[in-house]
């Protein structure tokens, strides 16, 4: 059977500006930092970290809040540009701040020098997305490497073994009926998913559907871009968890899948990094067509979409895809 034909949609999200290097001019050898902090809802939480990046001489580009009041939690980003010489000053100074405050802090660059940017592939049933996605970093397509697979279930774990990549179950042994693989319902173990990421020094998460919804405090601690997702329909006209049967039952010819950016808010849009199409003729079965997606499109718009993001031509900026370049 002829293989489905791509087409790259025009991603009205992306904006071709550059608000990377909008101070530049002031500050030599500047490097960008994103900070994230999570925890316990309290006073005066924002002002030592403000305070600690304008002590440093750091411009501050973006700053998000907000509060979960009925869970009681405290969540920020501050994204800066500070003098590269200053990184060491700046990664133990939020140390000092989270000891004080007992915030979980978090401080990353995107612009990642000397080495190969760490993905951490998250994924439940579906191994296609992520067997293309360590094919491709296996023939040097991506230049990424991957030092854990995680899984709330196992069919994908045969996919880890094959390409040599470390395999952890975040399955909850706790949920209801689980055991020791805590393979009964799937719940995942989202702290877990976080302290692996951490322990393994990650650079960005990529959900290779990955068929669970991440928590509000799981997106926060990885924010500002650093949370890709592959949903198998075209957003924003599909985002349910059954898009290529909406798509049918209003009789579309033309399907496809996303590559976005995970905020924590919801509600803020669809962070689009890339998206892939393809067209059937009419009276098509919808197993075809859901056969042609799963195996053929999805996997193509994760590659691509991963691609993107670990070349730096995208980034995310007050939950906007900008381009780099």
């Amino acid at each position: 059977m002829a293989s489905a034909a791509y087409h790259e949609t025009p991603l009205r999200g992306i904006e071709r500006i550059n608000p990377f290097t909008r101070h530049s001019n002031h500050i030599p050898q500047a490097m960008q930092f994103v900070i994230t902090a999570v925890g316990p809802d309290n006073r005066g939480l924002a002002d030592p970290i403000v305070h600690c990046v304008t002590e440093l001489g750091a411009n501050i580009a973006e700053i998000q809040m907000f509060n979960h009041d009925a869970e009681c939690v405290f969540s920020m980003l501050t994204r800066v540009e500070l003098d590269a010489q200053r990184a060491g000053d700046l990664r133990q100074a939020m140390i000092d701040v989270s000891q004080r405050t007992k915030l979980s802090i978090r401080t990353w660059s995107p612009e990642i020098t000397g080495r190969r940017p760490r993905l951490a592939v998250c994924v439940t049933y579906r191994p296609e997305p992520a067997t293309a996605l360590l094919q491709a970093i296996a023939t040097g397509a991506i230049r990424a490497e991957v030092p854990l697979m995680l899984g709330n279930r196992e069919p994908c774990r045969g996919v880890a073994e094959q390409f040599g990549v470390p395999w952890f179950s975040i399955a909850d042994p706790a949920a209801e009926g689980g055991n020791s693989t805590g393979r009964a319902d799937g719940k995942p173990d989202d702290e877990r998913l976080i302290a692996l990421c951490d322990e393994h020094q990650v650079d960005f998460i990529i959900l290779a559907r990955y068929m669970r919804v991440l928590p509000a405090a799981s997106c926060w601690k990885y924010a500002g871009g650093r949370i890709v997702n592959l949903h198998h329909g075209l957003l924003p006209s599909f985002p349910g968890i059954q898009p290529y049967h909406e798509a049918y039952a209003s009789h579309m010819l033309t399907y496809g899948a996303t590559c976005h950016f995970i905020v924590p808010d919801l509600d803020a849009g669809c962070q689009i990094i890339y998206q892939s199409t393809f067209t059937v003729p009419p009276g098509l079965a919808r197993d075809e067509i859901i056969r042609r997606g799963q195996q053929e499109n999805e996997p193509h718009c994760l590659v691509e979409g991963v691609r993107r993001v670990v070349d730096d031509e995208v980034r995310l900026h007050f939950n906007r895809v900008v381009a780099t370049h």
